[in-house]
């Protein structure tokens, strides 16, 4: 075990004590070599297993001892940051699809002590020998059921098969109704629920339906986003299609938005993700890859343009606000004749559309792209300096700062966003041109 004080982890989130589920998995993780571990999305899963985790490692450098395999490139950034936030010294890298495998490899030639990925890149890898497989001792599937619901089961498989010094499990998932694969090894695991069947039902979420034509269902929702204002709403579709379509049709009226799904480049999702997370953009089309693995706070409302298909999906969904005891409102959009499926078995009380409607001012703040990120060695304090010094902004003029491998972004007040564009124009940070700009 290393030398870092849990308290000291603790401290890291500002927090004085860990919560029962917590507690419980770090527990049982010192008696218990296989768990599953079962509890709702953001009641905190990921630091009960990382501290579970880093309760084992031990002292020397450059030996990887765990690897945890996530269905989504989201869900293993998120992943990574808490660890690195926990402050442990300890090295981790992160793999997934979409980011350059040569820079993954590098990354791996000095072998950190945690591996976090997706199955198809961690697959690719220990087929290409860059990850050395024998010195890892626990092994965490997180969310392994939209794991394989994504498909990944033969990956996974291939994986779980190619470490042969396995000693310790953890599976987690954010439902009961999972069924541990085949593969999984485990002979007699410990089973943590802490999933709460009635989660959704707690008096700070307001549960409400509204009734459309078809073919008004999309201006339907732009009146109710109109009378939501600046305050920040997830609208969630069945189909990347659709998600374009709506955010389209909402640019296109005058509603600042972004959407995001699957199909969509690296640095596109993150420019989606970071604008909604600093209040560049209020709203946030989305399909179900939102669902989960993103930890985005304060999101007030959530609106099902389109119905999902499971309980589950839509427990999910409506999981991404009334967390940390803030409040919420779920909201249903329902077509022509169409009733709510079976899974839907509270009261929901209808709700009128609004028949006129004003466009929302902007949001107040606005988002910069700088093509420089952590490989660059650029980091948060960089940036702010930039903007402090060429663009001359005060502090409170600057907002949320997101710096990734190759590209960083920053909020800024869009009532000084054109002098400021102007100023840094041609500016330098860490002696290289900044090439600022705008994301629209």
């Amino acid at each position: 075990m290393p030398q870092t004080d849990l308290q000291h982890i603790l401290s890291q989130f500002s927090i004085e004590s860990l919560n029962e589920m917590q507690e419980a998995t770090i527990a049982a993780s010192e008696v218990h070599n296989d768990i599953i571990l079962l509890s709702n999305t953001g009641t905190g899963k990921t630091l009960a297993f990382l501290i579970s985790l880093w309760k084992q490692f031990d002292e020397p450098a450059f030996r990887t001892e765990a690897m945890i395999i996530v269905p989504t490139r989201e869900l293993a950034v998120q992943i990574e940051s808490v660890f690195k936030q926990m402050g442990t010294g300890f090295k981790v890298t992160v793999c997934y699809g979409g980011h350059k495998r040569e820079i993954e490899e590098n990354e791996l030639i000095q072998a950190p002590k945690l591996i976090i990925g997706t199955p198809g890149r961690l697959a690719d890898h220990i087929r290409r020998g860059s990850i050395r497989t024998d010195t890892i001792h626990s092994i965490v599937l997180d969310e392994f059921d939209k794991s394989l619901e994504f498909g990944y089961a033969e990956e996974i498989e291939f994986i779980v098969s190619s470490l042969p010094n396995i000693t310790r499990r953890i599976y987690s998932s954010a439902t009961r109704a999972v069924e541990t694969p085949e593969f999984a090894q485990m002979a007699d695991p410990k089973v943590l629920n802490f999933v709460k069947e009635e989660a959704y039902e707690w008096e700070k979420i307001i549960y409400q339906y509204t009734r459309s034509k078809e073919e008004e269902k999309a201006e339907d929702l732009l009146k109710l986003l109109c009378e939501i204002g600046n305050r920040s709403t997830v609208i969630f579709c069945n189909h990347k299609e659709t998600v374009e379509r709506i955010s389209i049709f909402l640019k296109e009226r005058g509603l600042h938005n972004v959407y995001y799904h699957g199909s969509l480049e690296q640095r596109d999702r993150d420019a989606a993700i970071t604008r909604f997370k600093n209040g560049s953009a209020s709203f946030l089309v989305t399909t179900d890859i939102a669902s989960r693995g993103l930890d985005i706070p304060n999101i007030r409302f959530v609106i099902h343009y389109q119905m999902p298909h499971t309980g589950d999906i839509f427990n999910h969904r409506n999981g991404r606000t009334a967390r940390m005891d803030a409040s919420g409102t779920i909201i249903c959009m329902l077509s022509g004749n169409e009733t709510f499926r079976d899974y839907v078995d509270m009261e929901i009380g209808e709700k009128d559309i609004p028949q006129e409607y004003i466009i929302p001012d902007k949001p107040k703040w606005v988002t910069l792209y700088f093509p420089h990120g952590k490989k660059n060695k650029v980091n948060k304090v960089d940036i702010v300096g930039f903007l402090s010094q060429v663009g001359e902004l005060s502090k409170e003029d600057i907002g949320l700062i997101e710096v990734k491998d190759f590209h960083s972004f920053a909020a800024i007040r869009r009532s000084k966003s054109g002098d400021t564009v102007y100023k840094i124009k041609n500016g330098r940070m860490k002696g290289k041109l900044a090439k600022a700009e705008v994301q629209k």
